[in-house]
């Protein structure tokens, strides 16, 4: 048992239900204080505790199965969480959020910690969109992923998770798609989050203090540990152990306080192991370990949203890092064509001080500039929908020389002309919304006065891919999902092809990207292929008896 206490809450009520869980005896620990060599025994091996990993473990664990959790990242739990960037940045993000494409262009947030990235997003919770699961069977022969044979399983989840859509009046910063959107004719909705009782604080980011996000760190995780589960954190998955066509077991490397290796190994065994690491460290976990893979697929059709910053300035108070952080969005360029020109979705990021400070760009008087403006400064994001076109193939996973992955992800061309549209999108939308200046994430831009010159402007910004913001938290693909062995790694089951008793339960499978934020798609997904996993438990049992 680890040795944490629990402090005195960080909010007067609020309760941190892993402390209390842990008291009461539920086997958490920290890889540190576990002796070097140790053994780990369960009936199931999960490589990550985020959407898919969280959602797998409750599942088999209420099912009777004995779960075991692996973790990378720490354990922070509610009373951790202080609403503070620097510490949240730190403590629960991938490279502490500096982790980023080969080339630099591009930026990637992902969590790092118990929860995964389900602990610092911002709540948005979609069902893969129509288009896109018809695209998977049309193009990646995968089975049981229709609109009709996913609807019972994205019900389940939201049923668990409290996804709704959001009651709450859109705070200012928001308000500005909606009310620029409806001048223009163009259509917006309310995003569904997974929340209950959210105090609208707005730094989802760094973590909910109150309990409100019902992310996998209050929901499945503690689901999963009152079913004689166990969970073992700052433990990264470094090789998976092989027995002919099976895996036998998964190599740990044990991680310090500073997320250094210590020097110790453990090792797990189980009869079946899930791979709920994502699509950067799914693949590098599958390459260190020499996996089979014979079509040499693995890394391969990396995908990101590729996001694109617009920014305008009001005379009244905007305050964009306070309330529910998206709450409105449009889908009205983001279907027009399936395989055309690249679509995109709109929506509205926070600006807490630390990430606009990164966005925003530039240096020196002009950064001092627009850092003093933050008040009254509003942001859009347009989400690029990448994987349905020949020029879209996304990047792919490589290893670096200590095994650690490197996201080779190029943007070109066709990408770019997606940016270019967005820009111009955005900007009449913050216009229309009566913004006074709209300047574009790109370091060519000023801040235009008029729609008439940011028409003209943005049409002479260079396509350079390090002189404009392009952000992504979402990562999807790399073990792609689907019946044909020439493209895809893992079945419709989510099982492995190469492998008996391996199985992928996380966005790492998508053959395309969402064409939305990924996190209902990933636990549906994942309810799905665990419930699945369960039958087969069973029925292999049952066999046995």
């Amino acid at each position: 048992m680890t040795e944490r206490t629990p402090p005195i809450p960080v909010v007067a009520g609020i309760n941190d239900p892993m402390l209390e869980g842990m008291a009461d005896g539920w086997q958490v620990h920290d890889a540190a204080d576990l002796s070097d060599g140790s053994r780990l025994d369960a009936d199931v091996i999960i490589i990550g505790t985020g959407a898919g990993g969280g959602t797998s473990a409750e599942i088999l664990a209420e099912a009777g199965f004995k779960v075991l959790m692996l973790e990378e990242g720490p354990l922070r739990s509610t009373n951790d969480f202080k609403m503070d960037e620097r510490e949240a940045y730190r403590d629960l993000y991938q490279e502490s959020a500096g982790r980023m494409s080969k080339d630099g262009a591009m930026s990637i947030l992902q969590g790092r910690c118990v929860g995964g990235t389900t602990v610092i997003n911002w709540t948005s919770s979609f069902r893969t969109p129509d288009e896109t699961l018809n695209y998977w069977s049309e193009n990646f022969a995968t089975q049981g992923f229709s609109p009709e044979e996913m609807a019972p399983w994205f019900e389940r989840m939201e049923q668990r998770l409290n996804i709704a859509d959001w009651q709450v009046p859109p705070n200012k910063n928001n308000a500005v798609l909606s009310e620029g959107a409806t001048k223009l004719g163009i259509d917006w909705k309310v995003i569904p989050r997974n929340v209950a009782g959210c105090w609208n604080l707005g730094y989802c980011g760094t973590g909910c203090p109150t309990n409100a996000k019902q992310s996998m760190l209050v929901t499945t995780i503690p689901g999963a540990l009152k079913n004689n589960s166990e969970l073992v954190y700052s433990a990264r998955a470094e090789k998976l152990l092989f027995d002919g066509k099976k895996v036998s077991g998964v190599e740990i490397t044990v991680l310090g306080e500073d997320k250094n290796p210590t020097g110790s190994k453990l090792v797990a065994r189980a009869p079946h192991v899930i791979m709920a690491c994502g699509g950067i460290n799914g693949p590098a976990l599958l390459m260190r370990s020499n996996a089979p893979d014979p079509k040499n697929r693995v890394g391969k059709r990396t995908f990101l949203h590729p996001v694109a910053f617009n920014f305008a300035r009001f005379e009244e108070t905007i305050d964009p890092y306070y309330g529910a952080p998206q709450s409105i969005y449009s889908d009205a360029f983001q279907w027009q064509s399936v395989d055309g020109p690249v679509g995109y979705k709109l929506e509205v990021p926070p600006l807490q001080p630390g990430l606009a400070s990164v966005l925003l760009l530039g240096h020196g008087a002009r950064h001092f500039d627009d850092m003093q403006h933050l008040p009254n400064t509003h942001a859009m994001i347009a989400l690029m929908r990448d994987g349905f076109h020949a020029d879209s193939q996304g990047g792919e996973i490589e290893l670096a020389s200590d095994g650690s992955p490197i996201v080779n992800y190029e943007l070109n061309e066709y990408l770019w002309d997606g940016f270019k549209r967005s820009f111009l999108t955005m900007s009449e939308i913050e216009f229309a919304a009566g913004a006074k200046a709209v300047r574009c994430s790109h370091l060519d831009s000023p801040w235009f006065t008029s729609w008439e010159e940011a028409k003209a402007g943005i049409e002479q910004l260079e396509f350079r891919p390090n002189a404009f913001t392009a952000g992504s938290a979402h990562v999807m693909g790399g073990l792609c999902m689907g019946e044909d062995l020439d493209t895809c790694v893992v079945n419709s089951e989510g099982k492995y092809h190469y492998l008996d008793n391996l199985w992928v339960f996380d966005g790492s499978a998508f053959p395309t990207s969402i064409g939305a934020n990924p996190q209902l798609s990933v636990y549906g997904l994942a309810c799905k292929q665990a419930n699945g996993l369960v039958e087969k438990l069973r029925a292999e049992k049952a066999a046995k008896a």
